[in-house]
């Protein structure tokens, strides 16, 4: 998306291409983002234990963390290649999609649609409970639960690993960039 963008931005700056090519790419990259922030949103709400207020409370937090980091990155204050932040972003969504997959499979399991491996792999409440801050912030990000079944550890499993041969699959049918030097 990156070099799509770059080269729309350079057939701009030559004249070939209207400035407005360049407000559509952006416009839609930006609506994009604007999705998996709403798909975001609605898994922490489904999940339930949060309130109006605390999803207002968390959706303020963010914008002003986010504001903060490009803020950081824009004046140079934080000197991450951009190629690692957005492989940490991918492993991020990877991780809250495959979450949201093993939440739909809970979901049905209490709904009675799913019955097979519907038993408890194990139990680490004791450890790490689902209700605690640190269990929710794991849970809201990465799916955790503290007695997953087996039909959620396959499903997010399953989602991890087509994420993982699709994002592969179509690193290799790009061309290799030289590395500068």
């Amino acid at each position: 998306m990156a070099a799509e963008m770059r080269a729309v931005g350079q057939a701009v700056q030559a004249g070939r291409r209207a400035l407005a090519a360049l407000a559509v790419v952006v416009g839609v990259a930006v609506l994009r983002e604007g999705s998996e922030v709403v798909l975001f949103l609605y898994g922490v709400i489904t999940a339930g234990g949060t309130t109006a207020a605390g999803v207002a409370a968390g959706v303020g937090l963010g914008i002003a963390a986010g504001a903060l980091v490009s803020g950081l990155l824009y004046f140079g204050l934080l000197a991450i290649p951009v190629r690692h932040f957005f492989r940490a972003t991918t492993g991020l969504i990877t991780l809250l999609a495959a979450g949201l997959a093993a939440q739909a499979v809970a979901f049905l399991e209490q709904g009675g649609y799913a019955d097979a491996w519907s038993t408890p792999l194990w139990n680490s409440s004791a450890v790490l409970p689902e209700d605690g801050i640190l269990g929710r912030v794991l849970h809201t990000l990465v799916g955790y639960t503290d007695q997953p079944t087996g039909m959620q550890l396959a499903a997010y499993l399953a989602v991890v690993a087509v994420i993982l041969l699709l994002m592969r699959a179509v690193s290799d049918g790009q061309p290799r960039r030289a590395a500068a030097g």
